[in-house]
C-alpha cells in the first residue's frame, strides 16, 4: 500500500480532529483503489485495446505491465521522497498527475502512446501512493491505527477482483463511443474528487525526517536489476529469444546482488534492514510474490480465453467472471471477520489449496469442454478459484505486517505493496509468454497449460506458508 522509509520523532498531530483523520483515511482508500483497480481492469480490456489500436500480442502484455512495473520501481524511492520533499506536496503531484496520465491513456491514438501514458501513470501513482501510510501514522494516535489499517487486506482483493468485473460493464456500455477508453477515463472524476478532498484535509507537515537522505545509488541498482529482467520477459518470444535476452536476464542477477551490497554498506539504505530480521515478513513477500504471480497471470489468460478462444464479449466475459469474484468477495470477508485470528497459517493452507483445485478444476473444464464450455461449466471451478484466493488476502497483510514497529510499517506496507505489483508484472510477461507461444495452435491448449503452471506455483507458495509462525503477530511497537 504505501512506502516509507523511516518516520521522524515528530508526534502525531495533536490538533487534527479524529473525524478529520477518517477523512484523511478515505483519500488514502480512494488512492489506493485507483491504483489496485489500475492494475487489473487492463486485462479484460487488452484484446480490444488490440483490436482498435492494432500491435502483436506484446502489445498486451506491455500495456499491463508498463503500469506495475514502472509503479513497482517508483515504490522504492517515492517514500524517501516524502521526507524530502513533504508527504502531502507529493501526494497532491501523483494524484494530479495519476489523473491527468489516466486521461492521456484515455485518449490515446495508438500503442505506443498508451504504453508511455501506462508507463507515465505507474509512475505517478508510485508518488502518490506511498505518501499515504506515513500521513495516516501522523493524524491517528496509535490506538487508532491498527484499526484504521484493517480493511487493507479486503481492499486488495475486492479491488484486484472488480476491476475485470468494472471493465467488462464499462465496455459492454460504450458510453459515448469509448469503448475500451471508459476504463480510463473513469478515473478523471474520481481523481478529480480525490485531489479536491485531499487538498482540504490533509496535513501540511507529514511526519517528514529531515535527517533522511536518497541513496541513489541503491536506487539506481535496483532499478536497473527490475527492468533488465522484465524487458527480455516480455520481448523475449515476439523477437524469438535472441542472445541479449539471456544476457540481459544474466545481468539481472548480477546487479540484484550488488544492490544487496550496497545496502549492507549504505548509511540511509533503500530499505529498513530490520525488517529482514523479522521471519514473518520475510517468508511473507515470498508468499505474496507466487501468489501475486499466479494470479495476475490466471487474470490474463482467463481473459484471453474467453475473448479470443472463445468469441466471447467484453460484458459475457465480465458476466463468467463474477462467480470468481464473488467467491473472493465472500472469503475475503470471512477471513477478516473469523478465520484469518481464528487459525493463523492455516487460513493460508486452506486458501491456497482450494485455489489449487479450481485452477485444476479450470484445467479440467477446459480439456473436457473445450469450445463447448459455457458460462455454468466454468462457475464451479471460477469460485472456487476465487474463494481460495480470497481467504489469502487478509492474512498474508497480517503475517506480513503484524510485527513491524511503527518506525517499520511504512516500509513493510511500501514493499508488500511493490512485491505485489512487480510479482504481477513478471507473471503476466512470464506466463503471458508461455500463453501466446502455445495459443498459436490452440487457445485451449495454451490456457490448460497456464493454468496447470499457477496451480503447481500455488503448490509451491502453500509449502512456503509453513515457514511462517502459525499465528501472527498484532503489535505495532
Amino acid at each position: 500500500m504505501t512506502t516509507d522509509q523511516r518516520t521522524s520523532g515528530a508526534p502525531p498531530s495533536l490538533t487534527l480532529p479524529l473525524r478529520t483523520a477518517w477523512l484523511v483515511l478515505v483519500v488514502v482508500f480512494l488512492a489506493d483503489l485507483m491504483d489496485l483497480v489500475d492494475s487489473s481492469i487492463a486485462n479484460l480490456a487488452g484484446p480490444s485495446i488490440r483490436a482498435d489500436l492494432g500491435g502483436g500480442q506484446v502489445t498486451v502484455q506491455w500495456v499491463l505491465s508498463a503500469y506495475t512495473a514502472a509503479f513497482a520501481l517508483g515504490l522504492v524511492t517515492s517514500g524517501r521522497l516524502g521526507d524530502l520533499l513533504g508527504r502531502r506536496r507529493l501526494f497532491l503531484l501523483g494524484m494530479t498527475g495519476f489523473t491527468l496520465t489516466s486521461l492521456a491513456c484515455g485518449l490515446a491514438p495508438d500503442a505506443v502512446f498508451l504504453i508511455v501514458a501506462r508507463t507515465l501513470q505507474g509512475l505517478f501513482g508510485s508518488v502518490m501512493i506511498p505518501q499515504g501510510l506515513a500521513l495516516m501514522k501522523v493524524v491517528f494516535p496509535p490506538q487508532h491505527l491498527r484499526r484504521a489499517l484493517m480493511p487493507i487486506g479486503p481492499l486488495m482483493g475486492v479491488a484486484t477482483v472488480a476491476g475485470p468485473v468494472l471493465a467488462g460493464w464499462l465496455l459492454h456500455l460504450d458510453l459515448f463511443g469509448s469503448q475500451w477508453r471508459a476504463i480510463f477515463l473513469i478515473n478523471v472524476p474520481v481523481g478529480v474528487l480525490a485531489a479536491a478532498l485531499a487538498w482540504r484535509v490533509l496535513p501540511r507537515r507529514g511526519g517528514e525526517d529531515p535527517s533522511a537522505r536518497l541513496d541513489l545509488t541503491g536506487v539506481g541498482l535496483l532499478t536497473a536489476a527490475s527492468a533488465l529482467l522484465i524487458v527480455p520477459l516480455i520481448q523475449g518470444r515476439e523477437l524469438g529469444w535472441p542472445a541479449w535476452t539471456y544476457v540481459m536476464m544474466g545481468a539481472a542477477v548480477v546487479v540484484f546482488a550488488l544492490f544487496v551490497v550496497s545496502e549492507r554498506r549504505s548509511g540511509h539504505p533503500v530499505i529498513t534492514p530490520s525488517l529482514f530480521r523479522k521471519r514473518s515478513f520475510v517468508v511473507g513477500l515470498a508468499v505474496v510474490a507466487g501468489f501475486y504471480a499466479s494470479l495476475s497471470a490466471f487474470v490474463l489468460v482467463i481473459n484471453l480465453l474467453l475473448q479470443t478462444g472463445l468469441g466471447w464479449d467484453p460484458l459475457r466475459t465480465g458476466l463468467a467472471l463474477i462467480p470468481w469474484a464473488l467467491g473472493t468477495a465472500v472469503a475475503v470477508l470471512l477471513s477478516g471477520a473469523v478465520l484469518a485470528e481464528k487459525l493463523g497459517r492455516a487460513s493460508l493452507h486452506l486458501g491456497l489449496g482450494i485455489a489449487v483445485v479450481g485452477l485444476l478444476g479450470l484445467w479440467w473444464s477446459t480439456a473436457h469442454w473445450g469450445a463447448d464450455v459455457t458460462v455454468a461449466k466454468l462457475a464451479p471451478a471460477l469460485l472456487l478459484t476465487g474463494f481460495g484466493s480470497g481467504l489469502v488476502f487478509v492474512p498474508l497483510v497480517d503475517f506480513i505486517l503484524g510485527d513491524a514497529t511503527t518506525e517499520e510499517v511504512g516500509t513493510g506496507a511500501g514493499l508488500l505493496n511493490a512485491v505485489q505489483q512487480f510479482a504481477g508484472a513478471l507473471g503476466v510477461a512470464a506466463l503471458g509468454t508461455v500463453f501466446f507461444a502455445k495459443a498459436g495452435h490452440s487457445s485451449f491448449a495454451a490456457a490448460e497449460l497456464v493454468f496447470g503452471i499457477t496451480a503447481g506455483l500455488n503448490v509451491l507458495t502453500l509449502l512456503l506458508v509453513g515457514l511462517l509462525p502459525r499465528h501472527a503477530q498484532q503489535t505495532h511497537g
